[in-house]
């Protein structure tokens, strides 16, 4: 089963716990502090595989979590950082933040590899808070949380040679003569609703990768049909063979049935527009055809103006003109960029691709609920998360750091006294005017 869009939950590993801990030696007087920090946790990257061609894994597993670093240890040793996560994901892949729906990476190219959850630090053992007027501290910090977050996977199609065309146009069957690929092949619209790869040999030294896309309708920009579906796949082709039937054997006209396909292709992306197209007039083999050939060439040098299509006339079925297309196909790769530009395809040129570096919030709000004064601040709950609020010298340190950021005095000047209750997320102190905070809960 070919998918081609996911929805996942990743998260990277939390940072290993600091500890409390003294040196016990004989012979060795005052020890001092000896716990050790907590490891890093493990980052969660994407990594592209050229050997994947669909999100099919992501239908089954949604949830992705980096391993967490380990306990600080006693002696001032370190706690091991945790080995990074690596997800592999096909070529094409575009990675979306699904609460901003900001795109955070396009992977195009075998193994380059992105961080989607940054593992969080090791929280610091006690000897980091030893200072001349505590030299025997009892603080330690918990591990940072990993970076966490939904993300939306949309996969759109590498491939160096696309089919486009009305659904019948005998698209899977040309990909079928040309390549090892076993496309589904029937006389009746849709017969193919994902798209098919095959490697074609042109038999002078040169290869390349051509896609069956799924067939096209009026109003496919505007998800008609298999709309978008087909859409998504045809922007990273690098070049377009568009597949007309000049035997008009669905009652259509060929000129027409052009007109409207490129049309769509433009309403959707208009970069397509200038995407190198060579037209393959397909069943030459069909009575009448070569007639229709001939119109079709005077409507189109009519329409198309100073630009030139390359028209070949082909027949999968006698393979008929096969072996001139695949050489024109590969002449023209052979003068294009190696891969589409970024900006070519439609979602990463509208959405901004950014690297996902958050900001610690460190400014604060004070409101009064029922006698309460509420505190919200981002930065001082990641603090409070990384602080082991259990022993007397983490609790003065804790009060020392909120009056150096100059919430007591905004308490203060909202007429906080002593022995009112003031929280911080799940926690509660009593307020006083001196030095200290008492924990309530």
């Amino acid at each position: 089963m070919f998918v081609d869009k996911a929805k996942i939950f990743v998260k990277g590993g939390d940072g290993g716990d600091g500890i409390v801990s003294f040196r016990r030696e004989k012979y060795v007087e005052q020890g001092g502090p000896a716990g050790g920090d907590g490891g890093r946790g493990g980052d969660l990257i994407f990594q592209v595989d050229e050997g994947l061609r669909t999100l099919m894994d992501f239908r089954y597993q949604k949830h992705f979590k980096a391993d967490r670093g380990e306990r600080g240890k006693v002696k001032s040793m370190h706690g091991a950082g945790a080995e990074d996560t690596i997800v592999r994901i096909p070529p094409g892949t575009i990675i979306i933040d699904d609460d901003t729906q900001e795109i955070i990476a396009d992977m195009t190219r075998h193994g380059q590899k992105v961080v989607i959850a940054k593992g969080g630090r090791g929280g610091r053992g006690n000897i980091r808070f030893a200072t001349q007027n505590n030299p025997a501290p009892y603080i330690s910090e918990n591990g940072e949380e990993g970076q966490e977050r939904w993300v939306v996977l949309e996969l759109k199609v590498m491939a160096d040679v696309g089919l486009v065309g009305f659904p019948s146009v005998g698209k899977s069957t040309l990909l079928s003569v040309v390549s090892g690929a076993k496309p589904k092949i029937g006389a009746y619209h849709f017969t193919t609703i994902t798209p098919n790869l095959g490697v074609v040999d042109v038999g002078d030294s040169r290869s390349f990768v051509m896609a069956d896309l799924p067939g096209l309708i009026e109003g496919a920009h505007e998800g008609v049909g298999l709309g978008h579906e087909f859409l998504r796949h045809v922007e990273r082709t690098r070049v377009i063979i568009h597949v007309v039937d000049m035997s008009a054997s669905e009652g259509r006209d060929p000129f027409d049935d052009w007109l409207k396909i490129n049309e769509e292709l433009v309403l959707y992306n208009e970069k397509l527009a200038d995407r190198p197209q060579i037209i393959a007039a397909n069943k030459m083999d069909m009575p009448d055809s070569a007639e229709q050939l001939e119109i079709f060439k005077q409507k189109l040098a009519e329409a198309s103006g100073d630009r030139q299509y390359e028209i070949l006339p082909i027949s999968s079925l006698t393979k008929q003109g096969i072996q001139e297309l695949l050489y024109k196909a590969a002449d023209i790769l052979d003068t294009v960029s190696d891969q589409v530009e970024i900006n070519d395809v439609k979602d990463v040129a509208e959405r901004k691709v950014y690297t996902y570096e958050k900001k610690e919030e460190t400014t604060f709000a004070i409101h009064k609920e029922d006698e309460v004064f509420v505190i919200v601040s981002e930065g001082i709950d990641k603090y409070m998360k990384r602080m082991n609020l259990t022993s007397y010298d983490a609790v003065m340190r804790f009060a020392r750091t909120m009056r150096k950021m100059g919430v007591d005095a905004e308490l203060r000047k909202m007429g906080a006294k002593d022995g009112d209750l003031v929280q911080i997320g799940d926690f509660s102190f009593e307020f006083f005017e001196g030095s200290d905070y008492n924990p309530n809960g």
